[in-house]
């Protein structure tokens, strides 16, 4: 089912990205590379898997499921300039900058952002009522802003060279990487014809044990990865000195929270039963994934 939903995004996608021959041309190419370059999409997978466990019609996910994925990947663009973390490879490819240009690249992330809040002001205006749409939107810019991921790569940023305890790694990491996680969960939920307020509770508390665990395990793979399975390059964090949770914890200790935090996510699904197989399902890639 998770290759569905993936194969299903990457179609969506292709359909909803301007077309590299439209003018500006040069800057629809490389909105095009960035976003279409391959990728996990577990943040769409997440918006498909819980919308679907609350009975949500999978025409009415596409939208958010686009909408999260374009604002993941003009984050990417931008935490691989120069001024961010100057990478030459992202998904074993050039970065954006490499391939086109710096300032194509700042642009191609700009037009990303803004065409994600497009998508939600317009396109499920059909099956989804305004309050619904306007909720989607705000959680997708609290996400995405100062309080969400932009906010954690500031921090990140800040802790170059630092030394951080667990918890302030922890905080910085609930905003950098666990925002958008947890945005993913609730747009999917919001897209669901009924919505249980408690229900969407225990969403986000699995969704906010699965970004912790992503981000442990991408800790795990700096160090025990190889730069060929991972896309990308292998120690660089280390190269960096960025406080990891490997850095401060140890390998097998981080290892061992990473399976506690995707326990304590699976336990969070129990009243949703079966219908909830498909995020039990991301959570185990979480934790076991290679790249």
């Amino acid at each position: 089912m998770l290759d569905d939903y993936r194969r299903r995004v990457e179609q969506a996608l292709q359909t909803r990205l301007p077309a590299a021959d439209i003018e500006p041309s040069r800057l629809h190419e490389a909105m095009r590379y960035a976003v279409l370059n391959g990728g996990k999409r577990i943040r769409a997978v997440l918006v498909y898997a819980t919308g679907t466990a609350l009975d949500a019609d999978l025409q009415q996910l596409d939208a958010p499921a686009c909408a999260m994925e374009l604002i993941h990947a003009y984050s990417l663009v931008h935490d691989d300039l120069p001024a961010m973390d100057d990478d030459d490879l992202r998904r074993g490819q050039p970065t954006c900058h490499k391939a086109f240009d710096e300032a194509t690249a700042i642009l191609v992330g700009d037009a990303l952002q803004t065409q994600a809040f497009n998508m939600l002001a317009h396109e499920t205006s059909e099956g989804i009522n305004a309050r619904r749409s306007l909720e989607m939107i705000e959680t997708l810019s609290q996400a995405s802003g100062s309080r969400g991921m932009a906010g954690g790569q500031a921090m990140d940023l800040a802790a170059v060279g630092n030394r951080l305890n667990l918890t302030e790694l922890e905080n910085m990491h609930i905003h950098k990487t666990g925002a958008l996680i947890r945005a993913s969960v609730k747009l999917g939920a919001l897209a669901a014809p009924v919505v249980d307020r408690s229900v969407l509770k225990k969403l986000d508390h699995y969704a906010s044990c699965i970004g912790l665990a992503f981000q442990i395990q991408d800790d795990i793979l700096d160090v025990e990865g190889d730069t060929h399975t991972l896309g990308k390059q292998r120690g660089a964090d280390l190269a960096r000195d960025k406080p990891t949770y490997t850095s401060l914890m140890g390998l097998a200790p981080a290892k061992h929270r990473a399976r506690e935090l995707h326990e304590e996510a699976l336990s969070s699904l129990s009243s949703l039963g079966t219908a909830a197989g498909s995020l039990r399902e991301i959570s185990e890639f979480i934790v076991c994934r290679q790249h």
